[in-house]
């Protein structure tokens, strides 16, 4: 048992757990076409909210096609999140310039948007003639711990590229990364703050915490990959 215990906590720091951030990418010259496929896949499925697009763009662009690692997809979700607006559609933005250009961004907001746009604009126009209805009530009620789901399985893709390359720079940074997770959940938890606070919060204590010049974003290992 304690063999077993040791194999998963290595393949855990190793990267293996998540399935998709050191596997081998793909070229990443997708037509136009099919990046237009892929986001409107993504936006007709994206029930329950921004949780679940973020699941099933990460399943896409770097599970099944593996376009992108999970340590770029992080570093772009950063980009994101430190500047106004809707995430998702920055984040949108930043992969279809990274995967087809100008035109790539294009092709990859008019999938995203418009198939959706349109499906939630007839269920708008509709939902207030079957609201109290037994089947769209329950159907809700199922909605609401699918996404809870959905949202836990987003959070541990996004913490554990975290920990291992902690984990990787020692002790010390590991403890501290955990750390800086904690207090941010409870700062927003507990003390009501800001998530732009937070945010901000956080970069100060990394600026003073993590030493700069630690070199690229994404570990060394990734960036070889991608030569």
């Amino acid at each position: 048992m304690l063999k077993h215990g040791r194999n998963y906590f290595k393949m855990f720091t190793n990267g293996s757990f998540s399935g998709a951030s050191y596997m081998k990418l793909q070229d990443p010259r997708p037509s136009k076409w099919l990046l237009f496929r892929i986001w409107a896949s993504v936006g007709l499925q994206s029930f329950g909210g921004g949780a679940s697009t973020t699941f099933l763009i990460q399943r896409a662009f770097i599970e099944k096609h593996r376009w992108l690692s999970m340590e770029e997809f992080m570093y772009f979700w950063n980009l994101c999140v430190l500047t106004p607006g809707i995430n998702l559609v920055a984040l949108t933005v930043l992969i279809g310039k990274k995967l087809g250009g100008v035109w790539g961004i294009v092709v990859s907001l008019a999938g995203l948007l418009l198939p959706s746009a349109a499906i939630t604009c007839l269920l708008a126009a509709t939902f207030l003639q079957v609201e109290n209805v037994a089947a769209v009530q329950a159907v809700l009620r199922g909605v609401i711990p699918a996404t809870g789901g959905i949202m836990l399985i987003v959070g541990l893709n996004f913490a554990l590229p975290l920990i291992r390359r902690s984990y990787k720079e020692g002790v010390l940074y590991l403890l501290a990364s955990g750390v800086l997770m904690i207090a941010c959940a409870l700062a927003i938890i507990l003390l009501k703050l800001s998530v732009i606070i937070v945010i901000l919060g956080a970069i100060l204590l990394g600026a003073l915490f993590f030493s700069p010049g630690r070199g690229s974003p994404l570990p060394e290992d990734e960036e070889e990959q991608g030569e």
